[in-house]
Formats: structure tokens, C-alpha cells, sequence
């Protein structure tokens, strides 16, 4: 599959990435054949419907699905392939240099330590220090992302805290230990809108100041848009089109990636029907052959639902998975990798 090769060197590649769930009569092919590079300072934004296998593809970066979980591919981070590391090996990278940002706070954060405790824990875990540095750390850390009253708040639990505050101490303990890449898997999604814009501008400012590469998931077009570097719009489990955020806002290629830019709601749709996509994700334990989306496609042909669907790489940096696609721009074979 084509890489999705930023200009500097990457801080994590990610090379054929897949993830099959096997289990008594179930086979599940969550994430298949994922490949992407992340520079420095850069954020790529993963867009899809649930069940695509974003968040899978997340946790798989991060060592923490489960045992029945298959995963092949390489991870590199830092010279360092993940996969291949021991589990006390990964288990130090995690969290220090990769970290990441849960979709829901309430379920990462554990209910009867105080937010400053948890913080400091990971302080001390990663980094060595005493107890009283590593709470000194905490407030810095509270501090930072605009946590208002950070002293008093390192006392609270997280049931005491907002929505919106308890997403501020995830990605403060997210940041404890300085990680080179930042994993933030639907951060935003049981914000009320007015928080999500606030905790978007928060990552782009701690990206600037921290120099972190940013993966950021969401089925959320606008936060996509908001955030990204480069966009990978993900479907049954594949990037089906790679492009900087400019380039799929203004040339949407893949017939999936137009249906979901216009289902956008704004100001200018008043009065006038929303398009949707039409039909359901499939089911990834009895993936269709060719196409994925051919069966929801208004453009589908016969050909689509049979063998592999070719990738094009219309403009440099971009890839596009569909027939049509690979008609009218023929792949540079200098600029492939194998699937």
C-alpha cells in the first residue's frame, strides 16, 4: 500500500498495520493493511464511522488490546519497533514516550485516587523522581492546560470534576512524562460544543509549544478539519484516501470521503434536505469482496465488487483507494510499498 510520507523524517511509522480479532467461531479483520509516517509537530487526523477500526488501530500502536488480538506489521518509534518489544519494555515507552488521550475520561481515570495522585504516580513511574517533585509536576501540568484553581483540583477525584475539566487532567496526565507522539482517540466527542473547540485549541497550542506529532481519530468532519495536518479517511478497517486536510476539504476524491463532507450540517443547509450516505458499515467478520463500500457506492461499477480495488496517488503525499480513481491517475510505482 502507499505510504503517507510526510516531508521530515517520521518520529512513528507505521507499516502494514493489520489486526484480526479470532476467537471460538468469530474472525474479525479490524485493521488491515494500515500504513502511514507522522513528523514531527505534525498531526494526521484518522476520519471514519464507528466500527471502522480506528480506535483499534490506537490501541494496537499502544499494546492494549487483548490477548486474542492478532497484530502483524511494524511500529516504528524512534528506531524502535513496538510490536516486537517485550511487554516491560513497551510497558516504558508507554506513557513517556507514546502516550495517549481516552474518549471517554471517566473510564481511563481510576474513580479513588485524585487526579494529582495519578498524575504524580506517573511522574514518579516513568521519570524517577521523589513524590513531592512529582506533585509540583502535577500543578505544572494543570496549569498548562488551563485547569482553573490547578492547586485545589489536584485534590479532587474525577467524579468532581466537568466534563470538559476531567478531558483537561486526561490529557494532562497524557503529557506527564513529555511523549514524542500523542495518541487521542475521539478526545472531544462527549464535549458540548463550545468545550470541543476549547480542547482542540488546547492540543494545537501544546503541539506547538511541545513539539509532540499528534494521531488524532474522530468521525467528526469539523475536528478533523480543526486540528489536522493531513486527514486519512478510514473504512472497513483501510485508508481509502490520504490527502493534507486542505486537499480533502477542496477535492474530496473517494466517493465515501464526498458522503461524509456532505453530511457536514452548517448555516447554509437551512431549509434544505442533509445528505447521508446511504446502507451500514459492513460487517468486518464477513468483509464483501472488492470494494468495501460498493454496496453504499452511487458510483459503483461490476467491477468494484470483484478482486483488489487499485490505489492511486493523484498528487504528491495524496492516495486514493477506488477504480475510478486509479483510471484517471495511474500509480507511480516508485512510490509504492506492498500491502
Amino acid at each position: 500500500m502507499p505510504d503517507i510520507m510526510p516531508p521530515e523524517p517520521p518520529v512513528l511509522r507505521v507499516d502494514d498495520l493489520t489486526v484480526r480479532f479470532r476467537r471460538r467461531n468469530i474472525d474479525v479483520a479490524a485493521v488491515n493493511g494500515v500504513s502511514f509516517a507522522l513528523a514531527r509537530g505534525e498531526t494526521l487526523t484518522i476520519l471514519g464511522e464507528s466500527g471502522s477500526g480506528k480506535s483499534v488501530t490506537l490501541k494496537a500502536l499502544m499494546g492494549l488490546l487483548p490477548g486474542f488480538a492478532e497484530i502483524d506489521g511494524r511500529v516504528w518509534l524512534e528506531g524502535k519497533d513496538l510490536l516486537a518489544l517485550p511487554p516491560s519494555e513497551l510497558s516504558k515507552l508507554c506513557g513517556s514516550a507514546i502516550s495517549m488521550i481516552f474518549q471517554e475520561p471517566m473510564a481511563a481515570l481510576d474513580p479513588v485516587y485524585t487526579i494529582g495522585a495519578q498524575i504524580a504516580e506517573t511522574v514518579v513511574q516513568h521519570e524517577g523522581v521523589g513524590r513531592r517533585a512529582a506533585m509540583r509536576r502535577a500543578l505544572d501540568l494543570l496549569d498548562h492546560v488551563k485547569i482553573p484553581s490547578a492547586a485545589r483540583r489536584l485534590k479532587n477525584y474525577p467524579h468532581e470534576l466537568s466534563g470538559g475539566m476531567r478531558q483537561r487532567a486526561m490529557i494532562a496526565l497524557a503529557l506527564a512524562c513529555s511523549p514524542r507522539v500523542l495518541l487521542a482517540d475521539e478526545p472531544t466527542t462527549a464535549l458540548d460544543v463550545s468545550v470541543q473547540i476549547q480542547i482542540l485549541l488546547l492540543l494545537r497550542q501544546l503541539q506547538q509549544e511541545l513539539g509532540m506529532a499528534i494521531v488524532f481519530v474522530t468521525h467528526d468532519v469539523g475536528a478533523a478539519v480543526e486540528i489536522s495536518d493531513r486527514i486519512a479517511v478510514m473504512y472497513a478497517g483501510r485508508f481509502v484516501e490520504t490527502a493534507s486536510a486542505r486537499e480533502i476539504m477542496r477535492t474530496p476524491r473517494h466517493p465515501y470521503t464526498q458522503g461524509l463532507l456532505a453530511s457536514i450540517v452548517h448555516g447554509g443547509l437551512r431549509g434544505k434536505v442533509l445528505e447521508t450516505i446511504p446502507g451500514a458499515p459492513p460487517n468486518l467478520a464477513q468483509l464483501p469482496p472488492g470494494c468495501a463500500f460498493a454496496p453504499r457506492c452511487r458510483y459503483v461499477l461490476d467491477i468494484c465488487r470483484h478482486g483488489e480495488v487499485p490505489v492511486a496517488m493523484p498528487s504528491a503525499g495524496a492516495m486514493v483507494r477506488c477504480v475510478r480513481a486509479a483510471s484517471e491517475a495511474p500509480t507511480p510505482a516508485s512510490n509504492e510499498v506492498s500491502a
